[in-house]
């Protein structure tokens, strides 16, 4: 073999993207890109430290666990069906592969939940025998700090001042160390996660939280109620909000990260890794049509103590996971950001504004409680009273300027859909008194809800643009006051709404997909298409009869997903790339509506 031979060639990384995958358990994630190589990862929870870190910093700096194939050809990437193990298949120019095998630990054992923070990598040769090098390189303190590695008899320690990791591994660690290729003739496991020995032996473990886990997705997803059609899309989509379920409190998070840009270049880059009261009750909402029911209990846990804090007076939009109330925001400048987009934030200063449709997610969110009888604890006539202090601040606010669903931050209006969920919030108080046999107090919120309804359909109604309007008095149009349908404000075949779809379609769509609205705001104008809402279109065509077109635009959202049926926040219209913070919640709690909308019935076919 000459020397030019003998020299190893190993490929540079996948170009960032968000060709990514989500693995977790419900206390933390970690995202894998097409090559399996984990570019994002924080701990000990989701909006903690990215100890991995490369998908925001793609230099020589960042931080990435690869396990790379000497020649590399090309790669396949798939979940194992119906669970939230991910496989990544690479190939070399001579045919030879290697199969990767990511999870992160989640099963029933001792009567509890086992969610370890542990991520588990199993690697093996599966045509000839490869060679392949692995590289594990951490870092502290949003890349800050480089830890200190000491190396044990099958393990090796990454110190750091907040946080020490282990990883167990059957590999070589001067390999591991040295980043040394190494041919690979049988199946090496990679255990990440607290400074901690195992209890049996490393590839003993490994295998038996693989099969435990895969059993859990399975049997997790057996019992949800899915529709007929596009089943493994809703499947996917489920296990994502899922995954975006912090069990500890019952918070959930919006997406797995920060500071991915809305469009390229916008500055447009927040940290969605906490708790909006809006995003988490969609979550629910679409969870629950599929029978879902275990997570509105755990996250109907994080809305009491929301409810029990406040104390019937103001409710921030978001939280902490930990319900932190304080999320200051910060920029990173020594970080460049996503394909050297930045700046890169850390907090949201949303905390502080005032956005009034809080208060009826509050009540949406919380309202199942009281009329489904499956749930071990159902809401009775001491949570009612808490929710009554909700509603009369939404009583109070729902006339009056905030910074509106899309947290404006330079702008104030008394926004049409800030003052529709205050209405949903009197007329869901009403239905629940009904429930608990309060004849008064149902007359109350009912009453109330209906001069709201009332004074809505007057003011937000613009004759000029002959459709609703963003604001009270105003003539702009957003997408958000679709929502009238959603939460049973106005009969969809309403002319008046009818009027609306079809502004809304002329003004704010870019052929299948839509903005959000058309006036600047204080980035100037949207560039990209803002997923949800053109999911609230499907929803609005379907229900005002023009089934065939909504179809149509379902098919291109699921075309835009990426390779692994996720979605993010944006898709350009032009290029279909997707932008904004991934995996986002409310973008695959659309995949779900839609499909629950749209598909036809199982008496259809069985």
């Amino acid at each position: 073999m000459s020397a030019a031979n003998a020299v190893s060639s190993f490929s540079p990384p996948a170009p960032v993207s968000l060709s990514l995958g989500v693995i977790g358990n419900c206390a933390f994630s970690a995202l894998v890109d097409s090559r399996g190589r984990i570019v994002w990862c924080c701990l000990p929870r989701f909006d903690g430290d990215p100890v991995f870190n490369a998908l925001l910093d793609d230099s020589d700096k960042g931080s990435a666990f690869a396990i790379e194939i000497e020649n590399f050809s090309h790669a396949t990437q798939s979940y194992e069906p119906n669970t939230a193990v991910l496989r990544t298949q690479l190939f070399d120019h001579s045919g030879q592969a290697i199969e990767i095998t990511d999870f992160a630990p989640r099963f029933y054992s001792r009567s509890r939940f086992f969610k370890p923070m542990t991520l588990v990598r199993r690697v093996r040769p599966i045509k000839g025998a490869p060679r392949i090098r692995v590289s594990l390189d951490v870092r502290f303190d949003w890349g800050r700090i480089k830890p200190a590695v000491t190396q044990g008899s099958n393990h090796l320690r990454y110190i750091g001042d907040a946080l020490t990791l282990r990883l167990n591994t059957d590999a070589p660690l001067s390999h591991l160390l040295s980043k040394q290729p190494f041919v690979l003739t049988r199946e090496h496991n990679f255990l990440l996660g607290a400074d901690e020995s195992i209890a049996d032996g490393i590839a003993d473990t490994a295998r038996l939280f693989e099969q435990e886990t895969v059993s859990y997705w399975r049997k997790w997803s057996q019992r949800l109620h899915i529709p007929l059609e596009w089943q493994e899309a809703v499947i996917r989509a489920a296990i994502t909000l899922k995954l975006s379920l912090f069990e500890d409190t019952g918070a959930i998070v919006a997406a797995m990260t920060t500071s991915i840009p809305e469009a390229p270049n916008s500055g447009r880059n927040w940290d969605y890794r906490y708790c909006w009261l809006r995003d988490a009750f969609f979550v629910v909402r679409a969870l629950n049509s599929l029978s879902e029911v275990g997570t509105l209990e755990d996250y109907l846990r994080w809305l009491s103590n929301v409810v029990v804090h406040a104390d019937g007076g103001y409710i921030q939009p978001l939280f902490g996971i930990g319900l932190e109330r304080e999320l200051p925001e910060m920029t990173y400048e020594h970080l460049g950001g996503y394909r050297n987009m930045g700046p890169v934030r850390v907090g949201n200063q949303a905390q502080e504004h005032f956005q009034h449709d809080v208060y009826g997610n509050v009540v949406l969110g919380a309202a199942q409680a009281f009329h489904d009888q499956r749930l071990l604890h159902r809401a009775g006539a001491a949570e009612f009273l808490r929710l009554e202090a909700v509603g009369e601040q939404a009583l109070r606010n729902y006339d009056k300027p905030d910074a509106g669903m899309w947290e404006l931050r330079t702008r104030a209006r008394v926004h049409t859909s800030s003052a529709l969920m205050c209405w949903a919030a009197c007329d869901r108080l009403g239905k629940i008194a009904l429930t608990l046999k309060q004849p008064e107090r149902a007359t109350y919120w009912h009453g109330h809800a209906s001069l709201m309804r009332e004074r809505i359909l007057r003011e937000s109604w613009s004759e000029e643009r002959q459709a609703f309007a963003e604001s009270f008095g105003g003539r702009d149009l957003d997408a958000s006051v679709l929502l009238m349908i959603e939460v049973g404000f106005i009969d969809p075949k309403d002319p008046r709404f009818v009027a609306t779809v079809d502004a809304l379609e002329k003004f704010l769509c870019d052929g299948p997909y839509m903005r959000r609205y058309e006036a600047s705001d204080d980035f100037g104008k949207p560039e990209t298409a803002f997923n949800i809402c053109t999911f609230w279109r499907i929803d609005a065509l379907a229900r005002i009869g023009r089934k065939d077109e909504a179809r149509a635009i379902f098919e291109t959202m699921l075309a835009a997903r990426n390779h692994l049926g996720l979605l993010s926040e944006d898709t350009h219209p032009v290029t279909g790339e997707m932008w904004g913070n991934f995996p986002q919640t409310y973008s695959m709690v659309g995949i779900i509506n839609a499909a629950v909308r749209l598909s036809a019935p199982w008496d259809s076919q069985v």
